[in-house]
């Protein structure tokens, strides 16, 4: 179940409270992510939804150090891919970043339990991640101290520390962890989505983001006995004209040519299947597919491309014919038939059309748009209006 809590979002990209500090005082500016689910940066599908990402979070930590000093960098966890040759190209690109940008703390925790453990020690140990984790061999918790601020940061809901500034990393849900008693602060990586802190018992309950697409800033001031005296919160949201780190922007084009060697080093035969391409389209219905050459499903695959996406499967499967299934697309130079969103994107397979015309192509569909039309990359997504915008004249 998702929790929203609707408010206000601050979007300017300086807002810190000038807080009045008094004698004994101290502020610490808490940054920190969570649900990442190997989420490296934002697709950029649509400029609504083109926020966050690891080279925009690592370029405003650059810009804005002194501003948000001092200040505790932390993951909650679940921030790795799954557990597939993509999915460890893109959890170890995570842990480089998280190395470059000097993370004080990261969970792992479901996402991270779920990877081979000989896969996981190896990544840690090469970028010397400050982990902790509810997993065997590891520590469940880390004592830190930032500007006099003593900090016993945990996964254990058991681990509170007297006379330290308790933080609480799980993915727990939200309901279970209201039960937690005299934690000052808990993240959660669940995926629900708290647009405010709740406070609960004096404990301040936050979630990160899923998915990295708000970075979140929690600014507590610390009295002379170690206990909050007063927190502020917001959302830092990174857009396409923020400043990207260098260094983790290498990461990620790494991690591209990664992926995109890792897909097209595949020596299988291309193979028969039921997808014919728009040129065999063309033979009978020339106007249609001059009518689709003027849409921007005809460069689909060229968009890919001026992002440095052409290789990896999980954007070709929408931007091509058939991706990952018998007869479909498999890379440019085997099959560049079936380059780009065509016909049979839309209408189906058409090769038994074509051998028996008897056997119609199916109507453009709703769900079938869907598939690749979702909140996430198309937000502004309206069947009639963008069937529309493809209808053959």
């Amino acid at each position: 179940m998702t929790y929203i809590i609707v408010s206000m979002v601050v979007t300017l990209n300086l807002f810190f409270y000038p807080a009045v500090v008094s004698a004994g005082e101290n502020v610490l500016h808490i940054i920190y992510t969570g649900a990442m689910k190997g989420e490296l940066e934002p697709c950029g599908c649509s400029p609504k939804t083109d926020f966050g990402g690891l080279a925009r979070f690592a370029g405003y930590l650059q810009a804005n150090r002194e501003e948000i000093s001092p200040y505790l960098l932390i993951d909650a966890g679940n921030f790795s891919g799954k557990d597939t040759p993509q999915g460890r190209l893109k959890t170890e690109a995570m842990l480089q970043a998280f190395k470059v940008m000097n993370y004080d703390a990261v969970a792992l925790l479901g996402r991270e339990n779920a990877l081979s453990k000989e896969f996981l020690y190896s990544l840690t140990e090469k970028y010397k991640t400050p982990e902790i984790s509810d997993m065997k061999q590891h520590e469940t918790f880390l004592w830190l101290e930032k500007r006099g601020i003593k900090l016993n940061i945990s996964v254990n809901p058991d681990s509170y520390q007297k006379d330290r500034l308790n933080i609480l990393l799980t993915d727990r849900s939200l309901s279970e962890v209201r039960l937690f008693k005299g934690w000052d602060i808990i993240i959660l990586s669940s995926g629900e989505v708290l647009e405010e802190p709740l406070r609960q018992d004096g404990t301040i309950i936050l979630s990160g983001y899923p998915k990295g697409k708000r970075l979140g800033i929690l600014t507590v001031t610390i009295d002379s006995r170690g206990e909050i005296k007063d927190y502020r919160h917001r959302w830092q949201l990174l857009g396409s004209d923020a400043g990207e780190s260098t260094a983790v922007r290498r990461i990620i084009d790494e991690y591209d040519r990664m992926v995109e060697k890792l897909f097209t080093r595949d020596t299988a035969p291309v193979t028969e299947g039921p997808y014919s391409g728009v040129l065999k389209c063309a033979e009978c219905h020339k106007p249609f597919v001059e009518s689709w050459e003027r849409t921007r499903h005809a460069g689909a695959l060229d968009s890919l491309k001026r992002v440095r996406k052409s290789g990896d499967p999980e954007c070709l499967r929408c931007h091509t014919v058939g991706y990952g299934e018998l007869g479909g697309f498999i890379n440019i130079e085997k099959t560049p038939a079936l380059a780009n969103v065509q016909c049979e994107s839309c209408h189906g397979p058409g090769r038994k059309h074509i051998t028996e015309y008897s056997q119609p192509m199916a109507p453009v569909s709703e769900n079938t748009c869907k598939r690749c039309h979702t909140k996430q990359n198309s937000p502004d997504f309206n069947f009639r209006n963008y069937l529309e915008k493809i209808s053959h004249k």
